[in-house]
C-alpha cells in the first residue's frame, strides 16, 4: 500500500513506523526533514517525477511517499466487543469517510463498520483521516441488515441519524451503542431505519437543514459521549 504527502508520511513515521517498508523521495527536501526520515532506519529510494506521480495516482505527493503494510479489516466478531461504534451505510465519498474516521478517533468512538460499499479505497481513507485510520479498528460488511442483527444480539442499542429524529443534545445513550449514518443524498434506507431503536437529529438554526455527513457525525458523537449516563 502506498501513502503519499508530507503530513501522512510523517505521521506514519512518528506513530506507526513498524508499518513502513520503504520511503520514496521525488525531490530534494530540507536537511532537518531528511534527518528525521533517515532516523527511522528504513530503505530510502529516489524516484523521478513520472514514477512518483504513478505511485500517487496523480495525487499531490509533495515529493515524499512510503510503501506500508496494508491495513487489514478487523473481524466483526472482534468489533462487537467494543461499546461505541459507527456504522456507515452507503457513504461512497472517501473524503467523507476519512473525515468520519478522524472525528471518531478524536472523539472516542472505538470502531467503524462500513456497509453497502463493496471496495472502499483504504489508501484514500487513510490519507483523508490524517492517519486516524491507522489506529481505529474497522471492518467492511456487505449486508447492513445482517450487521444490525449481529449488533442487536451483541447487546448494542442502535441509533440512526435522521433530520426528523429526537434531539441528540437531550438524549442519554445506552452504555453500548452503534450510530448509523447514511449518505448525504438519501440518508438511511427505510428498511434500515425501521430496525433501529431510536432516530436522532441535530437541532439547527437559521432555517438551515443540511450538514456534511462527516460534520454531522462529529457533532452526534460529541453529544453521545457528553450525555452518557
Amino acid at each position: 500500500m502506498i501513502i503519499y504527502g508530507k503530513q501522512i508520511v510523517l505521521y506514519a513515521l512518528e506513530h506507526h513506523s513498524h508499518r513502513i517498508c520503504e520511503l520514496y523521495l521525488a525531490k530534494d527536501i530540507e536537511p532537518k526533514l531528511f534527518t528525521k526520515i533517515k532516523s527511522c532506519h528504513k530503505p530510502i529510494l529516489r524516484l523521478d517525477s513520472k514514477k512518483a506521480q504513478a505511485l500517487a495516482r496523480g495525487g499531490n505527493h509533495q515529493g515524499i511517499l512510503a510503501r506500508i503494510t496494508p491495513l487489514e479489516s478487523t473481524p466483526l466478531t472482534s468489533i462487537k466487543h467494543y461499546r461505541k461504534i459507527l456504522v456507515l451505510c452507503g457513504i461512497s465519498d472517501m473524503g467523507n469517510i476519512g473525515g468520519i474516521f478522524r472525528s471518531a478517533y478524536a472523539l472516542g468512538a472505538q470502531a467503524i463498520i462500513i456497509t453497502q460499499i463493496k471496495s472502499p479505497k483504504i489508501e484514500q481513507i487513510l490519507r483523508t483521516s490524517s492517519g486516524a485510520a491507522f489506529a481505529l479498528p474497522f471492518c467492511v460488511v456487505a449486508n447492513t441488515l445482517d450487521c444490525i442483527n449481529e449488533l442487536k444480539m451483541a447487546g448494542f442499542s442502535l441509533y440512526g441519524a435522521d433530520m426528523c429524529g429526537e434531539n441528540v443534545a437531550r438524549f442519554t445513550p445506552a452504555q453500548k451503542w452503534a450510530l448509523f449514518l447514511g449518505d448525504e443524498s438519501q440518508g438511511l434506507y427505510d428498511k434500515i431505519a425501521k430496525k433501529l431503536d431510536k432516530m436522532l437529529s441535530i437541532q439547527m438554526h437559521n432555517g438551515f437543514d443540511s450538514l456534511n455527513v462527516s460534520v454531522a457525525a462529529g457533532i452526534m458523537m460529541a453529544y453521545l459521549d457528553s450525555n452518557k449516563g
